[in-house]
């Protein structure tokens, strides 16, 4: 079976713990989580990022846009949720491997982190999907470095 995800990594030049903050704290995600909304409205994610926990893409006005749930985590080294567009009807079959997941690997104060997102072979233009969210992937990683240096 084909399967389509979005795969990449970047280096920071800043801890491991600074660089989860940037991904779990709500006024830390809030500034990379925008481009995501592709000209709709801002959000943020909110979640206790506990097993099993709900993840939840909210609006301004606190309108939920994405859900999923925490299906890892191991704190400042792994995180993977599931991603699901609530305006979709669509909600395709997921593995435990499906969403996005974030790892996290520290050497002398410095991180890298990798993300991984899909799978995206299981919905309906798929290929169009990862290719867009690899388009934004590439706008996000370097406001994630930014943010999590200038900590």
């Amino acid at each position: 079976m084909t399967k389509l995800f979005v795969d990449k990594t970047i280096a920071i030049n800043a801890p491991a713990s600074n660089v989860w903050d940037v991904l779990t704290k709500s006024e830390l995600n809030c500034q990379w989580a925008i481009e995501f909304s592709s000209g709709g409205p801002e959000f943020h994610l909110e979640s206790t990022w506990e097993l099993a926990s709900p993840v939840y893409w909210k609006g301004q006005d606190g309108t939920v846009i994405v859900e999923g749930n925490v299906t890892a985590v191991k704190q400042d080294k792994l995180l993977r949720f599931t991603v699901f567009d609530v305006r979709m009807e669509e909600r395709p079959e997921v593995t435990e491997e499906d969403g996005i997941t974030f790892h996290l690997a520290e050497v002398e104060g410095k991180t890298t982190l990798h993300i991984l997102q899909g799978d995206f072979y299981a919905m309906t233009n798929g290929q169009f999907y990862r290719d867009a969210s690899a388009e934004i992937w590439d706008k996000v990683l370097p406001k994630i470095k930014r943010i999590a240096e200038e900590f």
